[in-house]
């Protein structure tokens, strides 16, 4: 391990321990708080959201190379225990299974599932069955999936009809390109994992109804269209991030060069977008750790090294201007928190100078440690 590597890999080990002594819950339960300090009125627990970049902090913990990765092997497998607490085995609005958006009796009265929120744990869960092998974790996600096709709009009447819905909750019933390409990201996943010819089909169909719907004229992708037509313009960094992955993935399961031409134009465009004024420092860290990890499946395939430095040099500026050395948390208080993103789970939560979310604190563990990983192994993430 290299130097720049051997700094990442501590810059990471650093921020988890953070991220335990003051975001943990010491009560049994595996779980964690929405931000600290704790304010008055906060929930007990942290929205599944949160929880998953937790637990995919850990995952990505664990595969930093040799005795370093598997040193947190107890801490995945207790990150696994929490994530049951979201677990709906009963179904939701279409009658699959899922992760609901708040921890279950007894530890809270459930909540909604969101197809996005089941699809990052879907990834994760193909992630730790490609490094680990988990057979366990690749029939959940395999689930996941399952939960996700039956969110597809199916109404011929709606505007731009198809898509999968963000939520099952009734008071959205928006199509985001956060609820469509994670699920095509997870179908290809599968579909290379066990070459089932239906995880290719869906994959493709949300695939291609975000390029029809959400796909701008700049090249980059809006965040989501209501029922009536109207898009939402906003350009999130994740939601460039994981398209770029997708074309991979398809790269990889049909062998067409068209789908590296179309992740390399993604990945160009929109680090060119983001070098304008704050650039990724505006954007949500949990955004840019999605964004980063899929452009480094990108390194990957290509052999390059452009996209790896790019995500080292904002992973040094967050280091120099945001994290607190007396507690090892992570302060966005220059405008680089992107105010919340467009997730309603964070906005009722809103920042402070002097509070720090768990999804930043969980997504500045990623950032360090996948950039301490072994180049070799960016083919396992998402």
């Amino acid at each position: 391990m290299g130097p720049g590597a051997q700094r990442n890999a501590a810059r990471a080990a650093d921020a988890y321990r953070a991220l335990q002594c003051h975001l943990a819950v010491g009560d049994g339960s595996g779980l964690y708080r929405e931000r600290y300090p704790v304010a008055p009125g906060d929930n007990a627990y942290s929205y599944e959201w949160p929880f998953s970049q937790v637990h995919g902090a850990t995952l990505d913990l664990a595969g930093l190379p040799g005795s370093q990765g598997t040193a947190y092997l107890d801490d995945l497998a207790a990150r696994a225990v929490g994530q049951e607490r979201y677990w709906m085995a009963s179904g939701g609005a279409t009658g699959r299974p899922g992760y609901a958006s708040y921890p279950l009796r007894p530890y809270g009265p459930g909540g909604d599932l969101f197809y996005d929120d089941n699809e990052w744990v879907g990834l994760l869960d193909v992630q730790r069955y490609l490094i680990c092998g988990d057979r366990q974790a690749l029939a959940r996600a395999e689930e996941i999936f399952e939960l996700v096709a039956s969110g597809w709009d199916s109404d011929r009447h709606h505007a731009f009809p198809g898509g999968v819905f963000w939520t099952q909750a009734g008071w959205s019933r928006d199509r985001n390109t956060v609820s469509n390409m994670p699920g095509a990201f997870l179908g290809l996943r599968l579909y290379l994992i066990t070459g089932r010819e239906p995880y290719l089909t869906g994959a493709r169909a949300m695939y291609e109804w975000t390029n029809g719907c959400l796909l701008s004229p700049q090249g980059l992708y809006w965040d989501h269209i209501s029922l009536d037509g109207a898009v939402e313009t906003t350009f999130w960094s994740y939601n460039q991030g994981v398209p770029v992955g997708v074309n991979v993935l398809l790269l990889e399961a049909t062998g067409d060069k068209v789908y590296l031409d179309r992740a390399a134009r993604l990945a160009e465009a929109s680090l060119a977008h983001y070098t304008t004024g704050t650039g990724l420092l505006s954007q949500p860290p949990y955004f840019n750790s999605i964004y980063f990890k899929n452009l480094l499946l990108l390194d990957a395939a290509t052999g390059g090294h452009t996209f790896r430095d790019s995500m080292s040099r904002y992973a040094d500026a967050v280091w120099d201007r945001c994290y607190d050395t007396s507690t090892g948390l992570f302060r966005f208080t220059d405008g680089t928190d992107g105010s919340g993103g467009n997730d309603a789970r964070t906005r009722s939560q809103p920042a402070h100078s002097m509070r720090t979310q768990t999804l930043e604190q969980a997504a500045m563990v990623q950032i360090y440690a996948v950039l301490a990983w072994d180049p070799a192994d960016y083919r396992f993430l998402y």
